[in-house]
């Protein structure tokens, strides 16, 4: 069955691509994928190379997608900062705001937030997190986003759909900012040097609660966002599901990395694996991997970051399960099933 015309900016990045291949996997859509790099991915989607920093270059790209149903919003500009108000806002006039007054048969625009909007970056805040709860002290990209799509769909027919998903967790070349490359890659470089696999933060971050979120659940999810009658208008938190400490699954998760277990042990992961990017090199050459750089696969500070939290950061997910969308996924499981698509991908060595 004919489900529409989807376009979705930021095809290139984790979650784009959960997006296209979920639509894929649903069938019946039409896709178009909105990046400036082309995809390498495998897909059957029609990519437009376009740089949404340039209005004119989106205007003259973007200006004739009449047939447009839906829209997913997977767009990110320099980085994960909150405060990147500016860039991250003209993502979305230059990609909605050009599309949307010449499709016509527009019908549910996707807007992807995250924990950010809660205030997690900043530091302890109420949890569960609920998506009713107040805005945190601004600034923050989202509610600029959020509040510029709002009065934009005033009067429209097509309806606004929001989903915060905790970290996003799926593998992507060529997306350093990505926690799934981190830890495979630490790990490797740990089973290569035979050193344990260190928790890198205090041992507060190691004790606390976290929720996160599977790609390809993301991407199912935004799908069922899409056209569900009932989340028009709706915001929705979604992670996992299920919760974790790294303190219960860093044992498992260094045995699926062929590391050895290790301990807490605090260190700057941007200073002391800076330069081992020769280490991964050889590994690459050894065993057939895909061409791919350390420094295109992970940014070490992004670990500092990660690892340094030492508070809960807790999505509740009752909303979108009372919704109908009730899939759940075992946190330390996904990890180890990622790691093996990494493998199989000729992304990580074999064990």
């Amino acid at each position: 069955m004919a489900q529409g015309t989807a376009v979705v900016v930021g095809a290139s990045g984790v979650s784009g691509r959960s997006v296209i291949d979920a639509l894929a996997a649903a069938g019946g859509w039409n896709v178009i994928g909105l990046a400036r790099r082309p995809p390498n991915f495998a897909t059957s989607a029609r990519f437009i190379s376009v740089d949404l920093l340039r209005p004119a270059d989106a205007k003259a790209k973007l200006g004739g997608l009449h047939d447009v149903t839906h829209i997913f919003f997977c767009g990110l500009a320099g980085g994960f900062a909150a405060e990147n108000v500016a860039p991250n806002l003209a993502l979305v006039v230059n990609s909605v705001g050009v599309i949307e007054p010449v499709a016509r048969g527009l019908e549910r625009v996707v807007l992807m937030q995250g924990g950010k909007y809660y205030g997690a970056h900043l530091g302890p805040h109420k949890t569960p997190a609920v998506e009713t709860d107040s805005r945190a002290l601004p600034p923050n990209f989202y509610y600029d986003q959020q509040d510029y799509l709002t009065g934009l769909q005033q009067g429209k027919r097509w309806s606004l759909v929001i989903l915060r998903p905790g970290a996003i967790i799926g593998f992507s070349r060529g997306v350093p900012l990505n926690m799934l490359n981190l830890l495979a890659l630490y790990g490797t470089l740990c089973r290569e040097l035979g050193v344990p696999f260190h928790f890198p933060g205090p041992r507060a971050a190691f004790q606390v609660l976290n929720k996160y979120t599977d790609a390809g659940l993301l991407g199912r999810a935004s799908v069922w966002a899409a056209v569900e009658p009932r989340c028009g208008g709706e915001a929705f938190n979604m992670t996992n599901g299920a919760g974790f400490r790294w303190e219960y699954v860093w044992e498992g998760l260094a045995r699926s990395l062929g590391a050895a277990p290790g301990d807490v042990r605090p260190f700057p992961m941007a200073t002391l694996l800076a330069d081992k990017g020769p280490i991964w090199d050889a590994l690459v050459r050894r065993h057939g991997l895909e061409p791919t750089s350390m420094d295109e696969m992970v940014t070490w500070s992004f670990g500092d970051w990660l690892f340094s939290r030492t508070w809960d950061y807790w999505l509740d997910d009752r909303k979108r399960i009372s919704f109908g969308f009730t899939e759940m996924i075992d946190t330390e499981a996904m990890f180890v099933g990622l790691f093996e698509q990494m493998r199989a991908a000729r992304l990580l060595p074999p064990l």
